[in-house]
C-alpha cells in the first residue's frame, strides 16, 4: 500500500508518499519539508499565526511535489494520513482539513495520525523494530519515556515536569545571544568550548523514577550568564558546552531509570532496544551519551536518521500505513486537537484542561 502523509503541526510544512509491504517493510519514495525557519527566527520561536498562514500558501505545492516526487498521482495511493494533533491548532487545522479533502474527493479512507505516534514508529520505518521497545521522545514540546507495545498502544514511563528538552535549549540559546532554533547553536558551540568551565546542576539525576526537570538548569544557566557579563565568544562557547554536558548526563541518568522501568514491564525480553525520537534525538552528544548507556546495559540503541528525526511527511505515513494495515480508519469528523498524549490513562504531569492534560 502507498500512503501520503502530511505533517503541518508546527513550522515545517511536510508531504511524503511511503510504501508499505505486504511483510511490513517500507520504502520511502518521497519526503518533501519546506521549513518556516527564516520566517520565524526574527521572533526567536514560532508565532503560531505566521505557521498557519504558511502552511496555507504553500501546502498544495509541497503535496504536488511529494506525488511528482514518488511518480504517482492521487489515484496511485491507497489512503491519506496527516497528522491531527497535538500541535499548533491553527497548522493542524490546515494539514487535517485538506487530508479530508483529498481523501473525500478521491475516495480515500483517511488516517488522523497522532504527531507523537509518528515520531514513536518511526523506528520501525527505518529499522523495523519489533514491539516492544523503549522509547525516548525528544523534541521542542515533548520529553518522555514510552514502553512503546504496539500500534496505539502506549505507556508512559516518566516525562517532563517542567520545560522540554528542546524548550530547554531554545531558551538557553537565547539567554546566550545564539539565533533560533536554538539545539544546534549550541550544539556548535559547545564543539569549541569547555564544558568543565561552568558547574552547572543536573537536576533529579539519581531520583527515583524517570521523570525529568530543565527548569532549574536554566535558571542556574540565566545566573551564571549574567555573571560572568558581558560575555566573550570564549565565554559562550564555554557555557554551550557546559549546557550540553549537564544535559547529557541528565538524559543518561533518566534512561537507565527508564530502562529499570522497562525492565520491569517486560522481564522476559532477551534483546531489548532503546530508540530515541525527535527533533532534539538529532543532537550528537545525546545520541552518543544514550549509545554508550544502551550498550553498557544490554540494550540495541536506534536513532533514526536527523533527517526523520524532525517533523517530516514520511513518518506521518507511515503511521498510517500501520494504522491502516490494522483497519484503524477515521471517519471525517476526526477533530484537530492542540493536546494529545499517547498515554490517555496517565495522570497529568503539567495539568490539565478543557483541551486536554498538558503533558
Amino acid at each position: 500500500m502507498k500512503i501520503l502523509g502530511i505533517e503541518t503541526s508546527c513550522d515545517e510544512t511536510a508531504a511524503a508518499v511511503v510504501e508499505r509491504a505486504a511483510d511490513g517493510s517500507a520504502r520511502i519514495l518521497s519526503n518533501i519539508v519546506r521549513s518556516q525557519i527564516d520566517d520565524h527566527a526574527i521572533f526567536g520561536g514560532v508565532v503560531p499565526e505566521i505557521a498557519a498562514r504558511a502552511h496555507v500558501e504553500i501546502i498544495d505545492r509541497v503535496i504536488a511535489s511529494a506525488l511528482a516526487e514518488a511518480g504517482i498521482g492521487i489515484d496511485g495511493i491507497d489512503a491519506v494520513a496527516a497528522t491531527a494533533g497535538p500541535g499548533l491548532i491553527g497548522g493542524v487545522i490546515v494539514g487535517l482539513t485538506t487530508a479530508k479533502a483529498i481523501a473525500l474527493a478521491a475516495g480515500k479512507p483517511l488516517l488522523a495520525v497522532n504527531h507523537l505516534e509518528g515520531h514513536a514508529l518511526t523506528a520501525r520505518l527505518t529499522d523495523g523494530v519489533a514491539f516492544p521497545y523503549l522509547l525516548l521522545l525528544l523534541s521542542g514540546g515533548h520529553t518522555q519515556f514510552l514502553s512503546v507495545d504496539g500500534v496505539g498502544n502506549y505507556r508512559r514511563l516518566g516525562t517532563t515536569i517542567d520545560d522540554a528538552l528542546g524548550e530547554a535549549f531554545d531558551k538557553a540559546a537565547k539567554l546566550l545571544g545564539l539565533a533560533y532554533p536554538g539545539g544546534p547553536e549550541i550544539e556548535k558551540q559547545a564543539a569549541a568550548g569547555d564544558a568543565k568551565r561552568f558547574p552547572l546542576p543536573r537536576p533529579l539525576l539519581g531520583r527515583v523514577g524517570a521523570d525529568f526537570s530543565f527548569s532549574g538548569l536554566k535558571t542556574a544557566l540565566r545566573i551564571a550568564a549574567e555573571a560572568a557579563a558581558p560575555l566573550s565568544d570564549r565565554d559562550v562557547a564555554d557555557f554551550a558546552a557546559s549546557f550540553q554536558a549537564a544535559v547529557t548526563d541528565i538524559v543518561a541518568d533518566r534512561t537507565a531509570h527508564a530502562m529499570a522501568a522497562f525492565g520491569a514491564l517486560h522481564a522476559g525480553i532477551v534483546a531489548p532496544v532503546l530508540v530515541v525520537a525527535g527533533g532534539v534525538a538529532a543532537n550528537q552528544a545525546i545520541r552518543s551519551k544514550l549509545s554508550a548507556t544502551a550498550v553498557a546495559r544490554g540494550y540495541r540503541f536506534v536513532a533514526p536518521p536527523q533527517s526523520l528525526c524532525a517533523d517530516n511527511g514520511a513518518m506521518i505515513a507511515w503511521a498510517g500505513a500501520e494504522r491502516l494495515a490494522l483497519g484503524l480508519i477515521d471517519t471525517f469528523d476526526a477533530p484537530a486537537r492542540p493536546r494529545w498524549p499517547l498515554d490517555e490513562t496517565a495522570a497529568a504531569r503539567l495539568g490539565a484542561g478543557a483541551k486536554g492534560m498538558k503533558a
